[in-house]
């Protein structure tokens, strides 16, 4: 086991876990060199199940002895980097609440084609810039049914640590890809691979998302837009449907993560 103290927080070891930006991290230029955080047991296992390549894991000492455990002796060879929680969060900037970090080589991306092979249900994600937002889509995907997730280039990277800790690991789970070419040119690539789009949106002449024509079609896609003012108008136009929750109590909308769980919910695939 290589269990490193922590002396000096300028060493470029450890720059991965707060001197690098997400952007950095991602690594547009060369994918197979990216990085990203998992942070907490739970997300760090998940990782790993999912066949990612641990670079190195950030943890408390308490952690040597507890849950790092497991990771140690699953990846014995990968530097492990230790120090009281007042250290950790001084390197990271922020408190390490569950106690433990690890840096992971991103998985290789996969196209929209590879996605979509084989879905049913597709959600898909404009424009959304939280990372807890986008985090919490794709745990309520994972759990209620959606085979994949598209995001088109605005959202904010799903493997962004925050994205991954919220989401519980499920990014590792759903197979998503980055859709170029939105919205016209995404929207017909799903339209000719035999998927409806419906657009999710308080339009007046919208459906109620209990129509059963909606549940019904065989390949579903649905479009949830960003934070505040939801999808482009152009988007909606684009879109084979457009689909509202209705409302009640003068409420207007939904976050868009919560919208997203009660449509993945309604919509989902029955009977299988």
């Amino acid at each position: 086991m290589s269990i490193i103290e922590i002396h000096d927080l300028a060493d470029p070891a450890l720059d991965v876990y707060e001197r690098l930006t997400e952007a950095q991290r991602r690594n547009r230029r060369e994918p197979e060199m990216g990085v990203f955080i998992a942070e907490s047991a739970k997300v760090i296992r998940a990782a790993l199940d999912a066949g990612c390549e641990p670079v190195s894991f950030l943890m408390t000492r308490r952690h040597l002895d507890g849950q790092g455990r497991e990771f140690i002796g699953r990846r014995g060879d990968v530097p492990v980097y230790t120090g009281d929680e007042a250290v950790l969060e001084k390197l990271t900037g922020y408190p390490v609440n569950r106690g433990m970090l690890c840096a992971m080589r991103r998985p290789l991306p996969l196209t929209v084609e590879q996605v979509c092979a084989g879905a049913r249900r597709l959600a898909v994600l404009e424009g959304v810039t939280d990372a807890a937002n986008v985090g919490a889509v794709f745990r309520s995907a994972a759990a209620l049914g959606m085979d994949g997730v598209l995001v088109t280039d605005t959202c904010c990277d799903p493997l962004n640590r925050r994205a991954v800790r919220v989401s519980m690991g499920t990014v590792l789970q759903v197979p998503w890809a980055c859709v170029e070419d939105w919205p016209r040119g995404g929207l017909e690539r799903l339209r000719a691979m035999g998927f409806l789009t419906a657009a999710l949106a308080l339009e007046e002449n919208s459906l109620d998302i209990a129509d059963p024509a909606l549940a019904s079609a065989e390949r579903l896609a649905l479009v949830l837009g960003t934070e505040g003012d939801g999808l482009a108008q152009r988007t909606i136009a684009l879109c084979d449907r457009t689909v509202r929750i209705p409302m009640q109590n003068g409420v207007d909308s939904l976050n868009v993560a919560a919208a997203g769980a009660v449509a993945f919910w309604q919509l989902r695939v029955r009977g299988t």
